[in-house]
C-alpha cells in the first residue's frame, strides 16, 4: 500500500494541458472541435444532468482532472437502450469514469415504500425516468459494448455504498459487490480525488489498470494475494459464534493457528474491536478476510458481522484492507484515502466552475441546482456516525475544512457572477452545519481511534467543540458588501451547538430565515440508541437557547424538528410515546420520513439481520425490533401524523390492540378522538387551517421584510 501521499496540486501535468481550460466540459463533438480536441482522454458518464458546480460530482472530478492536464468530456443521462449514446464523444484515450450521480439510483427512483417517484431533482425539468435502475451497472456495460478495450472505472456514491456484498432493500436480498456485477475494471470510493488523480496519471504513463493495486480508496478483483501480506480471518477477531470454517487459499495451517491465537488475546469483550499486533507485523500489510458473499447472503448473522468489521475499518489512520470472496474470485478493498488538507480543499473548490448548468439545457430548470446554486460548501465528512446515514461511509468521519479565505472568495463569486442572485446565501454548510474545524484534540488519538462516533453515547472528551472559527466565518460572510443575508440550511448537530452558546446566539440572531430545521429523529431511548443519536434532553437544551436568543433579537422564529418512523429498534409503544410528545408540544408534521434502508448503512444491517452491529454480533445476541411489514410501517407513519383524521381509524385500532384505549378521546393527554368527523367537517377544518397558515405566512413575510428595510410590516405586506 502506498504510504506517501502526493498533494493534488503537485503532480506533473499531462501533456494535453496545452489546450487550456474549457468554458464548460464538452458534451458533444461540436464542442470538442471548438476546443481543438481530436479526442477526450477521459469521459465521465453520469446519471445526473451536467451542472458545472462544486456540489455536483462530475464537475468536481472533471475540473480536477482538467487542472492536471487531461481533456475531459461528459456524457450526462445517456439513452441506455443502446451503445450509440456512449460513442457520442468517441473513444477515450485513457478510460471511462462511470457514476450514478449525486444519489444512489434506486433511492433516487423509489420512495421508502418502494413506489416509483414521478420526478427527479437532478434532471432538466425535474422529469423522472431519465436514468435506469442501478445505472452504474447499465452504463458500465454499455461503455464496454462501445469500446471493449477501454477501462471502466466506477465511482460516486452508488459505487461507494455498494462496494461490498450489501443488502438491497428493493430486492430484499443480499447482492454482490457492484464491481463484481458490473463490466468495470476498478472502483473508487469516497470523494475520490486522491485515488482518481493517482490512477489517471499512472494509466497515462502506460500502467495497466489490472496491475494498479496499491491505491487507497479503491476496490478491484484479484485471484491472488500479493507477497508479504498477512491475512486475518474476520471471524477470529470478532467471533460471531459457531460457524463453518472459512477456508483461505493463502494461509497455511500453522499461520492460521497463530493468527487465531494472536487475535483472541487482543480481543476486547467490549463493543470496540481492538487489535494491536503491530510490533510483530506491519498493519499496512494486513488484510482481513470477511465471510464470502455466498456466506453473508445465506446467513444474516454473518452479514451483520461483516458489516460491523467493515465499519471498524474505516478510519484512514488504522484501517486495514478487506477481502471478500465472490465465488472463485476475490473482491479486494483497500483502506480509505487520507483526508484532504485545507490547501487541497481550497484547490478543489477553487476550480473554474461556471456554477451553472450546461448551456445545452437552455432555460430548463434543474431542481437540485435551484436548491444549491446560492449555497457554499465549507467542509466535508461527519463524525456523528448516525447509523441510518451514509455520509460517513462515503465522505469519512474526519472533517476536511476549507480556509476562511476560500469560502469568502466563493461567496463573492456568487455575488458577482451567478444569474439571479438577490443577496441571500441560501446555505453555508455541508454534510453538517456546525462541524467546521471541529476535530480530535490529538492527531495520535484520532489515528488510533476505532469508535464509530465522536458524539455518542456522549461527546468524547478528546473532541474540540469550540465553534469560534465558524462564528467568525459567519460574521465575516454577512459583512461582505452586497450580502443581505447568510442562511444556514444544513443539518445542525444541536448537541454540539449547545456546547458553545455564543455560536447559537450568532446563528439564531442572524442566520435563521424564520424556521430552523433540526433532526431529533425520536424521543425514546430504544430507537435513539440504535440510531446513535442523543437523547431528547439535548433538543430541549437547544430549544431553550433558541427561544432565548430569538426573543433577545426581537424575532419570531420556530424550530422544525424531523422524526423517523419505523427505524430499527422502534416498537409500537415508542411511536405512541413520540406521537404524545408531538401533541404535547403542538407539532404537526405535514410530511413524515420512514426509515429507508440504504446500502451498507449500519441501520440497514440491523433491518436485514435483526442484530445490532454496534455491539459484538453473535447468534445469541438480543434481536433488534424491526419494522418490515407494510401495515406496521403505515401505522408508524400514521402516528407521526396523529393530527390527520384519515389516520385516526388505524391509530384507534392499534391503541385498542395495545391495551392503550385510554388514549382514545379528546382530552389533552389523549391522542385521537373517539368519533370520526364527517367529510364536510374535514373540509371545513382544512379550509380554516389553510386560511390561518396563509395569514401567518403573510405576517412572517412582512416581519422579515421589515428586518431588511426598516419599514413597518404593514407597508411591506
Amino acid at each position: 500500500m502506498r504510504s506517501s501521499t502526493t498533494a493534488l496540486y503537485d503532480y506533473n501535468n499531462y501533456w494535453a494541458e496545452c489546450f487550456g481550460e474549457a468554458p464548460q466540459l464538452p458534451m458533444s463533438r461540436g464542442e470538442m472541435d471548438a476546443l481543438g480536441w481530436d479526442s477526450c482522454d477521459i469521459i465521465i458518464v453520469t446519471g445526473d444532468a451536467y451542472v458545472d458546480h462544486p456540489s455536483f460530482g462530475m464537475a468536481v472530478i472533471g475540473r480536477l482532472l482538467e487542472a492536471n492536464g487531461f481533456r475531459v468530456g461528459i456524457i450526462a443521462q445517456p439513452d441506455w437502450q443502446s451503445k450509440d449514446a456512449f460513442e457520442a464523444l468517441g473513444r477515450p484515450n485513457l478510460y471511462f469514469g462511470v457514476a450514478a450521480g449525486n444519489m444512489d439510483s434506486m433511492i433516487n427512483r423509489y420512495t421508502a415504500d418502494r413506489k416509483v417517484r414521478n420526478d427527479d431533482a437532478y434532471t432538466p425539468g425535474g422529469i423522472g425516468g431519465k436514468r435506469p435502475d442501478r445505472c452504474s451497472l447499465v452504463y458500465s456495460q454499455r461503455c464496454k459494448e462501445a469500446y471493449g478495450d477501454v477501462p471502466v472505472i466506477l465511482g460516486g456514491i452508488e459505487a461507494s455504498l455498494r462496494r461490498i456484498a450489501h443488502y438491497d432493500y428493493w430486492q430484499d436480498s443480499v447482492r454482490r459487490s457492484i464491481l463484481v456485477d458490473a463490466s468495470a475494471d476498478m472502483l473508487v470510493y469516497g470523494n475520490a480525488e486522491r485515488a482518481i488523480l493517482d490512477l489517471s496519471h499512472r494509466i497515462a504513463r502506460g500502467e495497466q489498470v489490472a496491475d494498479i493495486t496499491d491505491i487507497r480508496g479503491t476496490a478491484f478483483i484479484r485471484n491472488d494475494r500479493p507477497k508479504g501480506w498477512w491475512e486475518i480471518n474476520s471471524t477470529r477477531i470478532d467471533r460471531p459464534g459457531r460457524i463453518d470454517q472459512i477456508v483461505s487459499p493463502y494461509v497455511n495451517t500453522q499461520e492460521s493457528a497463530q493468527c487465531g491465537t494472536a487475535q483472541e488475546e487482543a480481543l476486547d469483550s467490549d463493543n470496540v474491536l481492538r487489535f494491536v499486533p503491530d510490533a510483530k507485523r506491519n498493519r499496512d500489510r494486513s488484510v482481513i478476510r470477511l465471510p464470502s458473499f455466498e456466506k453473508v447472503r445465506n446467513d444474516a448473522v454473518l452479514y451483520a458481522h461483516a458489516n460491523r468489521v467493515l465499519h471498524l475499518e474505516t478510519n484512514p489512520g488504522n484501517a486495514r484492507a478487506l477481502v471478500q470472496a465472490h465465488g472463485d474470485r476475490d473482491l479486494w478493498i483497500n483502506p480509505p484515502a487520507q483526508p484532504l488538507t485545507t490547501d487541497e480543499m481550497d484547490y478543489v473548490f477553487g476550480m473554474p466552475f461556471t456554477r451553472v448548468p450546461h448551456t445545452s439545457y437552455g432555460d430548463e430548470r434543474i431542481p437540485a441546482y435551484e436548491m444549491i446554486r446560492f449555497s457554499v460548501n465549507i467542509m466535508r465528512g461527519c463524525f456523528g456516525g448516525c447509523t441510518f446515514c451514509s455520509i460517513t461511509e462515503h465522505e469519512g468521519r474526519i472533517i476536511q475544512n476549507r480556509s476562511e479565505e476560500s469560502i469568502l472568495e466563493e461567496i463573492e463569486k456568487i455575488r458577482d457572477s451567478v444569474p439571479g442572485f438577490t443577496g441571500v446565501i441560501s446555505d453555508l454548510g455541508g454534510p453538517t452545519a456546525n462541524m467546521y474545524r471541529l476535530a480530535c484534540k490529538s492527531r495520535e488519538i484520532e489515528a488510533a481511534c476505532r469508535l464509530p462516533s465522536c458524539v455518542f453515547p456522549g461527546i468524547c472528551s478528546n473532541l474540540n467543540t469550540d465553534h469560534s472559527s465558524l462564528t467568525k466565518l459567519y460574521r465575516k460572510a454577512r459583512e461582505l458588501p452586497g450580502i443581505k443575508k447568510v442562511l444556514i440550511a444544513s443539518g445542525l448537530r444541536y448537541d454540539l451547538a449547545v456546547e458553545d452558546p455564543e455560536y447559537v446566539k450568532e446563528l439564531v440572531t442572524h442566520h435563521v430565515g424564520g424556521y430552523l430545521k433540526i433532526a431529533p429523529e425520536h424521543t425514546e431511548s430504544g430507537p435513539l440508541d440504535k440510531m446513535m443519536k442523543p437523547g431528547i434532553g439535548s433538543y430541549d437544551r437547544f430549544k431553550e437557547l433558541f427561544e432565548q436568543f430569538s426573543k433577545e433579537a426581537g424575532k419570531e422564529q420556530y424550530l422544525i424538528p424531523y422524526f423517523i418512523a419505523a427505524h430499527p429498534g422502534t416498537t409500537d409503544e415508542d411511536m405512541v410515546n413520540l406521537a404524545l410528545w408531538l401533541k404535547q408540544n403542538d407539532f404537526r408534521a405535514d410530511q413524515v420520513q420512514a426509515f429507508y434502508p440504504s446500502p451498507m448503512a449500519t441501520a440497514t444491517a440491523m433491518y436485514h439481520s435483526r442484530k445490532n452491529p454496534l455491539r459484538k454480533v453473535t447468534y445469541k445476541s438480543e434481536p433488534v425490533d424491526t419494522v418490515k411489514s407494510p401495515d406496521k410501517r403505515r401505522l408508524h407513519k400514521a402516528l407521526l401524523r396523529y393530527h390527520d383524521p384519515n389516520n385516526w381509524p388505524l391509530i384507534r385500532e392499534a391503541l385498542r390492540e395495545m391495551g392503550l384505549g385510554r388514549l382514545i378521546g379528546s382530552g389533552e393527554d389523549q391522542l385521537v378522538p373517539v368519533q370520526q368527523p364527517s367529510d364536510r367537517e374535514v373540509r371545513d377544518s382544512a379550509r380554516r387551517k389553510n386560511t390561518r397558515a396563509a395569514h401567518e405566512k403573510r405576517v412572517r413575510k412582512g416581519k422579515a421584510l421589515s428586518q431588511h428595510t426598516g419599514l413597518p410590516p404593514r407597508q411591506n405586506s
